[in-house]
């Protein structure tokens, strides 16, 4: 019998540079930060889950080694920028399959470490080395997902601009975001060119540090604040695209999308506030679509009503997202709930959204030649 996950606490570091923390300090502090919130000793947590991509093997438990956190189940998680959610989506099915009662959750990365440059390639896709030969690093390929969308939608860059202005104006309310200062459309569309369209400031930073960590249970938390359930959780993978697919059709988001849904038995209507994977302004664009939020053809007037912003029918990435936040890979999925934990129970000071009751996070990861993406997931969190 499945039975009701609950977010019984929740802690993240500040994302940017730490130069002099180590991966396993920013770990720590996010674990130990979740325990104290959920008021648990971690003698009480029965099975503990780490995400992350670049930090090698067994890395859960050389991070919590220190702490004496050993003994029990520690799973190490890796599905490239989903990675964080995705193990938070195996814990969720582990609690309502009754495996465990309370389990903690981390996602935690180092970037800095890698040195400059766009994050490196799926080195073991036989396809890698043709597809980077042509120029087809991220960057690129959601450049060509942006000239698409102003080519048959009739806009300008400055519809893509737009989503990179309101989103580092939500990240300069947050004392967590790694860049914290608002633009122009026109400091955007000058910022240096990437790939066109995509400027600088159209793209999440790839140099960032920080982790984020959840304690999950079935037991209802005593706290006075209010409650937060996991309603609905959804992963899946990429098919197989023959060539000739639509580019601006988030084909695995919705889909994705569609499962949380009808696990959570609500629809996009209800949803309240939303933290999403913008990689790349033109990815929010294409999301609102995919998940559902207006209608097809419709996202570029959606932002531009202002329904997306802070105030608006459905804000999207009150915490700055990708774009001002950051995107340490392994922690960004578990950030994100945090974030929509934080909304719900009114705790977000500086860029609340009032009235949300239920919130949506969308993470998508892996660029791997012939598929939309390697993985997606979703979930939908409620009061």
């Amino acid at each position: 019998m499945s039975r009701d996950v609950y977010i019984a606490g929740v802690a993240m570091t500040p994302f940017g540079r730490h130069d002099a923390r180590s991966m396993q300090d920013l770990a720590q502090a996010a674990v130990l930060g979740a325990l104290a919130d959920a008021g648990a000793d971690q003698n009480r947590i029965q099975a503990f889950y780490n995400a992350n991509v670049y930090g090698g093997m067994v890395l859960g438990q050389v991070l919590m080694r220190d702490l004496g956190i050993t003994g029990p189940a520690l799973y190490n998680v890796e599905n490239a920028c989903a990675s964080g959610a995705t193990a938070v989506h195996l814990a969720c099915q582990a609690l309502r399959l009754g495996l465990y009662d309370t389990v903690l959750v981390w996602g935690v990365e180092q970037l800095t470490r890698l040195g400059g440059g766009t994050i490196p390639l799926q080195r073991n896709d036989y396809k890698t080395e043709l597809y980077a030969a042509q120029g087809m690093t991220l960057p690129t390929v959601y450049a060509m997902r942006g000239s698409r969308y102003l080519h048959e939608r009739r806009e300008t860059p400055e519809i893509l601009a737009r989503i990179a202005v309101k989103n580092r104006a939500h990240g300069a309310r947050n004392p967590y975001a790694q860049q914290r200062k608002e633009v122009t459309v026109e400091e955007v569309l000058n910022s240096r060119p990437v790939a066109e369209p995509l400027t600088l400031l159209q793209c999440c930073p790839s140099q960032v540090d920080g982790a984020a960590a959840l304690v999950l249970t079935t037991v209802k938390p005593a706290s006075s604040r209010r409650p937060v359930r996991v309603l609905g959780s959804a992963v899946q993978s990429g098919h197989l695209e023959e060539g000739c697919d639509d580019i601006l059709d988030a084909e695995i988001t919705a889909r994705t999308a569609r499962l949380a849904y009808e696990e959570a038995g609500v629809g996009p209507r209800d949803v309240g506030v939303v933290e999403l994977h913008d990689a790349f302004t033109i990815a929010e664009l294409l999301y609102y679509e995919a998940l559902g939020l207006c209608e097809k053809g419709g996202s570029a007037d959606m932002l531009r009503r202002g329904d997306t912003a802070l105030g608006g029918r459905v804000p999207v990435n009150p915490s700055g997202g990708l774009l001002a936040k950051g995107h340490p890979l392994g922690a960004t999925g578990v950030a994100q709930m945090v974030e929509i934990a934080w909304q719900l129970q009114g705790c977000a000071d500086g860029r609340q959204v009032e009235g949300a009751r239920i919130g949506l996070t969308q993470c998508t990861g892996g660029g791997i030649a012939g598929v939309d993406h390697a993985a997606s997931s979703v979930h939908i969190l409620g009061v």
